[in-house]
């Protein structure tokens, strides 16, 4: 199988973010996507900016994909849209379909979030131009199954396999709402929170994880235990999304467990003082997403591990 590291979920300065992928240059990673996914006021990097980082990438030996944003809310963001579908350079990966429009049946890869949980699904975005999709994050081993006995012929298969699962999408900024900042105000405060900001209950248990107009899980999904079991359903790529600190470990830890140079329990017990938070693996296994399922063991909703720094904002819920 090989490895992708996924676009990035975080706003991060200029320099740092340039700095991280001149890194990924020398990480055993095949396939690495890059733009801006999640909130278009978010302008450290523009398009001609992802372009030569994708030409660095390239040189390197890496496969760049261009990602669309999830949510557009402006003609400048379907402007961006355009340009990225109209590059002939490089792939694309389509994160709604309105970016599978557009591509007009050239080859794509259809993003997590198109929501593909059934054949018929498959099918159209196969017929549209797909040749990966990656699996919804909510999706587990069940369901995925299933779907690669269905699956088209020549479509290959990603799963999202590390990181903070990005779980949904909003019109409205968390972030900035939670400095009492508008959205077209928001004095860019996500980019104080390189791996997201916590969000605790009243009882101070950690919930979620907010990232401006995008809602992440409190703790991090995992699946190095279940890389076999990728392999044997025939997955051919595993997606590992960026964080701020470690992420070349984690990297060279799935590399390791899938190379058979290490045991998947050795590598869970060097990631997990790695992480920005507790690992889960629930919707894999079918139950909470909260829950960690180990060999033999099962933590039922345990109670996130509130490790990431800074302020935390507070909820109802």
């Amino acid at each position: 199988m090989k490895i992708a590291l996924g676009p990035l979920q975080y706003y991060w300065p200029r320099v740092t973010t340039l700095e991280f992928y001149a890194a990924v240059c020398d990480w055993p990673v095949d396939i690495v996507y890059l733009g801006e996914t999640v909130c278009s006021r978010r302008h450290e990097l523009r398009l001609p900016d992802w372009i030569e980082v994708a030409d660095m990438l390239a040189g390197a030996g890496k496969t760049p994909v261009l990602s669309t944003q999830v949510l557009l809310e402006s003609g400048n963001d379907l402007n961006t849209l355009r340009k990225i579908i109209d590059n002939e350079r490089y792939g694309v990966e389509a994160n709604d379909m309105g970016a599978v429009h557009l591509m007009q049946g050239r080859p794509f890869v259809g993003g997590p979030f198109l929501n593909v949980y059934s054949k018929p699904t498959l099918d159209v975005i196969a017929a549209q131009g797909a040749v990966r999709w990656v699996m919804p994050l909510e999706m587990g081993r069940t369901g995925l199954t299933q779907l690669q006995q269905d699956r088209p012929a020549g479509l290959q298969t990603e799963v999202f396999a590390y990181g903070r699962m990005p779980l949904a999408f909003s019109a409205r900024c968390f972030t900035a709402r939670n400095r009492n900042f508008p959205k077209d105000n928001c004095q860019y405060v996500c980019m104080e929170y390189p791996d997201g900001l916590l969000l605790e209950t009243k009882e101070s248990q950690a919930f979620l994880t907010i990232n401006g107009i995008q809602t992440q899980s409190a703790l991090v999904y995992t699946l190095i235990h279940a890389l076999d079991e990728l392999r044997g359903l025939g997955v051919d790529v595993v997606r590992l999304s960026p964080q701020s600190q470690h992420m070349d470990q984690v990297v060279a830890a799935f590399r390791a467990v899938l190379d058979g140079r290490e045991s998947a329990d050795d590598a869970h017990q060097r990631l997990v003082p790695l992480m920005p938070a507790g690992p889960c693996n629930g919707y894999w296994h079918g139950r909470a997403g909260l829950d960690m399922v180990l060999p033999g063991t099962v933590i039922v909703s345990q109670a996130p591990d509130a490790r990431t720094p800074g302020v935390k904002a507070r909820s109802a819920a």
